[in-house]
């Protein structure tokens, strides 16, 4: 039995929705999670591995939600389709479906095997065309329903050593304007989120395979991978299409657009090493995970959390404008107000972005939002 909806096209306030996760073994995924689990949601989570998903499941658990979980590889829609269907069988009707899988190489367009740009753009976005496909089939006839696209700021401008992920970001964003714009078109209640996170710490860095010979690593400014679930969270309430996150992610947008020049030149003074974890620093653990899933439990964070940010002013924005709007809707375990509630992070992390907002119009401020991540440092 579907559970009665109220106008946002979710839950009524008081019954706990579900929400299906792709890509949930680790990173953005395993962190949305954990956030939706902590909000009452019941979790489905789709991914490859089950050594991932195991502690993803138990991280669900451990507060107090009901999870279920299915194997399956977003590039294979029947298999997706099962998955899906196992899911709500064993949860209820899917309120919200969240599409995280991605995945990256790090090379020159021309060191970079075609098998492996393939593997890249079948993933990163064919599966999440595939996600959307299936989440759709199953809300379009009840009209009510949230989708959340993970897409990335290299949506914005494709970053030289990433070719494959860059345009398969970019096929996202486009083919979720697409879709957005069928549903207004035929006055659906079921919404669409495209959101753009920054550089994000998160194992993404480990499972890339890199042909320069070192392993990719984050450009500064790094933000841990809680901030990105809470917009997701945040976005199944707004409802709102495309949602950056972070003044680092809407600046940068902004530079490419009105000063592109200036982004080229930043770009070209960052150079490969700016991408790449230098000589002297320790090795980052390797453990691609392109075609074959990895057979240990992949964790929500990196390698890189003494660089990165807990906390983000922007986002904080973003959850006060949705409490003055009265667009937060509710949360199925506590109320709306619990919403915008945020775990209790280090008060140490929480660094101003009011610097980005005063240097991102000139060079100098877009260089300094390119700058490279310092990798771990020796112990």
């Amino acid at each position: 039995m579907t559970a009665a909806a109220d106008r946002s096209g979710l839950p009524a306030e008081g019954t706990a929705g579900v929400v299906i996760i792709t890509g949930a073994s680790s990173g953005i995924g395993r962190c949305t999670a954990g956030l939706f689990a902590r909000h009452g949601w019941r979790v489905g989570l789709i991914a490859r591995g089950e050594a991932g998903l195991q502690a993803a499941c138990g991280d669900v658990e451990c507060q107090g939600a009901m999870a279920a979980m299915a194997q399956a590889d977003v590039t294979e829609a029947c298999a997706l389709e099962a998955a899906a269907t196992s899911i709500e069988q064993a949860l209820g009707p899917v309120d919200v479906w969240v599409n995280c899988a991605g995945n990256g190489t790090y090379g020159r367009f021309l060191d970079t095997p075609a098998e492996e740009f393939q593997r890249v753009t079948d993933v990163t976005y064919i599966g999440t065309v595939n996600g959307t496909r299936v989440a759709l089939r199953r809300m379009l006839p009840r009209d009510h329903g949230r989708i959340v696209n993970v897409c990335s700021a290299a949506a914005f401008r494709g970053m030289p050593l990433l070719s494959s992920y860059s345009g398969a970001k970019q096929a996202v964003r486009g083919f979720g304007q697409s879709v957005c714009a069928e549903l207004a078109q035929d006055r659906s209640r079921v919404r669409l989120t495209t959101i753009f996170p920054p550089a994000v710490n998160t194992p993404f860095f480990e499972h890339a395979i890199s042909h320069m010979g070192r392993p990719g690593r984050p450009m500064s400014p790094v933000y841990q991978p809680d901030i990105v679930a809470d917009v997701i969270h945040l976005a199944t309430m707004t409802g709102r299409r495309e949602m950056s996150v972070s003044f680092t992610t809407v600046l940068f947008s902004i530079c490419v657009r009105l000063v592109p020049a200036v982004v080229d030149r930043a770009i070209r003074r960052l150079g490969y090493d700016g991408q790449l974890c230098g000589r002297t620093i320790g090795p980052v653990p390797h453990n691609t995970t392109l075609f074959t899933p990895s057979d240990q439990p992949s964790p929500v964070r990196g390698a890189f959390s003494a660089q990165a940010r807990s906390g983000s002013v922007h986002v904080r924005i973003l959850c006060a404008l949705g409490r003055l709007t009265g667009k937060n809707r509710r949360d199925p375990r506590a109320g709306s107000a619990a919403v915008f509630r945020r775990p209790m992070r280090e008060a140490a992390s929480r660094e101003t972005e009011s610097r980005e907002t005063a240097s991102a119009f000139t060079e100098g401020g877009v260089s300094s939002a390119l700058t490279p991540a310092s990798g771990p440092k020796r112990a």
